[in-house]
C-alpha cells in the first residue's frame, strides 16, 4: 500500500507541475498575466515564458517517472513553493475577510507544497520509481 500511495502522490504532483509547464508553452499570454498578477511580473518576458515552460515540463516528466530524484524532487518543491508564495494571501486569508484579492481555491497550494516535501522525506521508501531500476535495487 505504501509503495502505491507514494507513486500516486508522485504522479499527481508531477502532473500538476507538468500542466503548469504546458500552460506556459501553449498559453504564453495567460502565463504572463499570472506572472504579472501573482509574481510581480518577474517571469513576464514573452520569450522567457515558453523556455521556462519547457524546462518545467522536463522536470515534471523526470519527477513523474522518479528519475534523478535527489535533484528533481527539490526542484519540484521549489516550483511549488514559488506557487505557494505567489498566492500567499489566499493561504493567510482564504475567504478574503481582511485581505483583498484572495481566493479559497488557491488554498490547496499549501497541500501541494507539503506533498512535495513529503516526497523528499520519503525518498528512501519509494520503490516504484525509475531510480530504483537505474540503481539496480528495484
Amino acid at each position: 500500500m505504501k509503495a502505491r500511495t507514494l507513486l500516486f502522490l508522485r504522479v499527481s504532483v508531477a502532473l500538476l507541475v507538468l500542466l503548469w509547464g504546458i500552460n506556459k508553452v501553449v498559453n504564453v499570454e495567460g502565463a504572463i498575466s499570472v506572472s504579472d498578477r501573482y509574481y510581480f511580473g518577474l517571469l513576464s518576458a514573452s520569450g522567457l515564458v515558453p523556455i521556462l515552460g519547457i524546462a518545467q515540463c522536463a522536470v515534471a516528466v523526470l519527477a513523474l517517472v522518479g528519475l534523478w530524484r535527489t535533484v528533481v524532487d527539490p526542484a519540484i518543491a521549489l516550483i511549488n513553493l514559488g506557487s505557494l508564495l505567489g498566492v500567499r494571501t489566499s493561504i493567510i486569508d482564504p475567504w478574503g475577510w481582511y485581505l483583498e484579492g484572495t481566493n479559497v481555491l488557491f488554498f490547496p497550494s499549501l497541500t501541494v507544497f507539503a506533498a512535495s516535501l513529503l516526497l523528499i522525506a520519503m525518498r528512501s521508501e519509494e520503490t516504484l520509481v525509475a531510480d530504483r531500476l537505474r540503481e539496480g535495487t528495484g
